[in-house]
C-alpha cells in the first residue's frame, strides 16, 4: 500500500469489510463456546447489554472451571508472577562470558521485570485474560502501549474486536481493532485530532454517546527509513471514525503493538483453534446430560403420583409431583402411591463423569496435576515426571514462546530503550551492535530441559556400584559442570553459584593450606629427632661423674 494518508481511506475500509466477512464463520463458533465456557465474553453475535444474564445455556460448570484452571496453570508455568521466567544473554557466547556484558543484561532484566509488574502497567491480570482467551477461543490479544511519561501499559483485547491477517511467512502482520468509546473519551484520546462534523456535534450535544473507532496497524511499504517522523515508522498506526470513515490520527510504531497468541492453527486458517473447540461436542453433551439428570433426580426426590380412579384414565403425568389417575381394580392397593419410572440417576452421573474426564484432559488439567497428586518422589522421579510433562507440552510451549513471549519482550525492551530508562550498554556489547537472545527459565521451560538432569542422575546411580569397587571411575565426571547443569535444570538462581575464577582461587588457597599443614606435620617428627640427637651429643661431650 503506497499511500498512508487520507487518500487511501476507502481502501482501508474496503479491506476492513473483507476481513469482517472472512471472520463471520468463526463468530458463531466462538459464541457457542462463550455460552458454555465463558459467558462473560459472549459478545460475538447480536447485541449485548452490560449486566444482562448470560448463563441460560450453562447447566454444568465443568468446562468453565477447566478453562480457569487451564489459564492459571499456563500462567504459572509460562509467566509465573513474582518469579523470573526469562533471562537475556548476548548471542555471541564469548561476548556473553564478559563480566560487564553479563552485569548489563542482569540490570536490564531487573528493570524490565520492575516495569512490567508495576501496578500501573497491569501486566499480570491482562496476561491472565489472554490465557483465558487462548484456552477458550484459540486466539488471545495483548496490547502493549507506550506510556507517554515513562514505562508501558498492557491491555487484553476481546477477540470480538480484533481482525487479523498474516504475511507470507505465516506471521500476523496486520491487526484491525474496532472499539466502542464515549464521544468525550475520543477528545481525551486524540486531543489534537481533526474530528468530523458529525462527531463534533455529538461531543457538544451528547458527550456520553458511544461511537466506534477503528485502529489499523500494518506494515508500511512506502517510507523513508532515515526520517524520524512517526508517520515514517515501519508500522502504520492510524485511528479512524467508523461511521464517517474519517481519519482521526495518523501515526506509526517501531514494533507491532498487538501481541497475538494462537494455541494451534488449521491449514489455511488465520485464527487459532482451542481446547474448547476440540471438546465442544462433549461440553454440549454434558450440559444436556445435566438437564436430564436434574429432571431424573427431581422425579426420585419428588416422584409423580398415581391415584386410583373409578373409570377415567388420563394421560400419564411424569412431572415431579404430578398426578396421574388410573384404574387400580381395587386390589388392595393404596389409593395414592408413587409412580415408579425405573430411572437410574447413578448411571447418568457415571456418564457425566466420563465426559468430565475428557474435558479436563483437553484443558490439560489432568496433566498439570501429575506432580501435585504424587508429592512423595525422589529427585530423579521428579525430573522424570517433569520430562514427561515437558514432552507433552512442547508444541504448546514452543508456539507461545516464539509467537507471543519473544515479540513481547522485544517490544518492551525497545520501549524502555527509546524512553532512556535502560543504562548505556558496555562498549564491547555496543561494538557488537547489541544482539541478544531470550532464554526462557519458566517452570515449563525447565521441564523441557529436564532430560539432561534425568540422564545425569541415572548415570551417577548406575556408576555408584562400580565406584564402590574402583573409586577411580569417578575421575570420568566433571563434577563442577554436573553441578551447574543440575542447578540450571532445577531453576536455581544463578547468583547462588560462585564464578569459576572464584572457585579456582578457593581451591588453590585450600591446596596451599593443606600443603602447609602437611609440611608442618612432617617437620614436627624431624624437629623432635634433631632435639634428641642434640641431647645425646651434649651428654657425650660432657660425661657425667664416675
Amino acid at each position: 500500500m503506497a499511500e498512508t494518508g487520507v487518500d487511501n481511506i476507502d481502501e482501508i475500509f474496503k479491506r476492513y469489510e473483507g476481513m469482517k466477512r472472512e471472520r463471520g464463520v468463526w463468530e458463531s463458533h466462538w459464541e457457542e463456546i462463550s455460552e458454555r465456557c465463558l459467558p462473560r465474553s459472549s459478545l460475538f453475535v447480536g447485541h449485548r447489554t452490560g449486566g444482562d444474564k448470560r448463563t441460560e445455556k450453562l447447566y454444568d460448570a465443568t468446562a468453565a472451571l477447566a478453562l480457569e484452571r487451564f489459564a492459571s496453570a499456563v500462567e504459572s508455568l509460562l509467566t509465573p508472577r513474582g518469579a523470573r521466567w526469562h533471562t537475556l544473554r548476548a548471542t555471541d557466547k564469548t561476548l556473553d562470558a564478559d563480566y560487564d556484558v553479563r552485569l548489563w543484561f542482569d540490570t536490564v532484566e531487573d528493570m524490565l521485570f520492575q516495569q512490567r509488574y508495576s501496578p500501573k502497567a497491569n501486566f499480570a491480570s491482562q496476561m491472565h485474560e489472554g490465557y483465558i482467551s487462548l484456552g477458550a477461543f484459540g486466539t488471545g490479544t495483548l496490547f502493549v502501549g507506550e506510556d507517554k511519561i515513562a514505562g508501558m501499559h498492557y491491555r487484553a483485547v476481546h477477540l470480538g474486536d480484533i481482525f487479523i491477517a498474516e504475511d507470507e511467512h505465516g506471521k500476523i502482520d496486520t491487526v484491525f481493532r474496532e472499539f466502542n468509546v464515549a464521544a468525550r473519551q475520543v477528545m481525551r484520546m486524540f486531543p489534537d485530532a481533526n474530528l468530523s462534523a458529525d462527531l463534533k456535534k455529538i461531543v457538544e450535544d451528547k458527550p456520553d454517546t458511544r461511537v466506534d473507532i477503528l485502529h489499523v496497524v500494518m506494515p508500511r511499504s512506502d517510507r523513508d527509513p532515515t526520517s524520524r517522523r512517526t508517520d515514517q515508522r515501519p508500522w502504520l498506526s492510524n485511528y479512524y471514525e467508523v461511521k464517517e470513515k474519517h481519519l482521526l490520527e495518523e501515526g506509526g510504531e517501531e514494533e507491532l503493538p498487538y501481541i497475538m497468541s494462537r494455541y494451534v492453527t488449521g491449514p489455511r486458517e488465520v485464527y487459532g483453534r482451542s481446547p474448547a473447540m476440540l471438546v465442544l461436542p462433549e461440553i454440549k453433551m454434558i450440559n444436556e446430560m445435566s438437564k436430564t439428570v436434574i429432571k431424573a433426580g427431581q422425579k426420585v426426590v419428588d416422584p409423580p403420583l398415581i391415584i386410583a380412579d373409578d373409570g377415567v384414565i388420563l394421560p400419564v403425568d411424569l412431572t415431579p409431583g404430578g398426578a396421574t389417575f388410573a384404574r387400580l381394580d381395587g386390589r388392595g392397593q393404596a389409593p395414592i402411591q408413587p409412580l415408579l419410572t425405573g430411572g437410574r440417576v447413578d448411571i447418568g452421573l457415571e456418564m457425566m463423569d466420563q465426559r468430565r474426564r475428557v474435558i479436563n484432559d483437553a484443558f490439560l488439567v489432568t496433566l498439570f496435576q501429575i506432580l501435585v497428586e504424587t508429592p512423595q518422589m525422589t529427585a530423579t522421579e521428579v525430573l522424570q515426571r517433569a520430562q514427561e510433562k515437558g514432552a507433552l507440552l512442547a508444541p504448546t510451549v514452543g508456539r507461545q514462546q516464539s509467537e507471543t513471549l519473544g515479540p513481547l519482550v522485544e517490544r518492551e525492551i525497545a520501549i524502555l530503550a527509546r524512553q532512556g530508562i535502560l543504562p548505556p550498554p558496555p562498549p564491547l556489547l555496543e561494538e557488537a551492535e547489541g544482539e541478544f537472545e531470550i532464554e526462557y527459565v519458566s517452570p515449563l521451560s525447565r521441564a523441557l530441559k529436564a532430560e539432561e538432569g534425568v540422564g545425569i542422575l541415572r548415570t551417577l546411580e548406575m556408576v555408584q556400584p562400580i565406584a564402590a569397587v574402583d573409586p577411580g571411575v569417578m575421575d570420568n565426571f566433571d563434577t563442577d559442570e554436573i553441578t551447574r547443569i543440575l542447578s540450571d535444570t532445577n531453576g536455581a538462581p544463578k547468583r547462588i553459584l560462585r564464578r569459576i575464577e572464584e572457585v579456582q582461587q578457593m581451591r588453590e588457597a585450600r591446596q596451599q593450606m593443606n600443603s602447609a599443614q602437611q609440611m608442618i606435620g612432617a617437620a614436627e617428627p624431624a624437629s623432635k629427632a634433631a632435639l634428641n640427637v642434640a641431647k645425646i651429643n651434649e651428654l657425650i661431650a660432657t660425661p657425667g661423674e664416675g
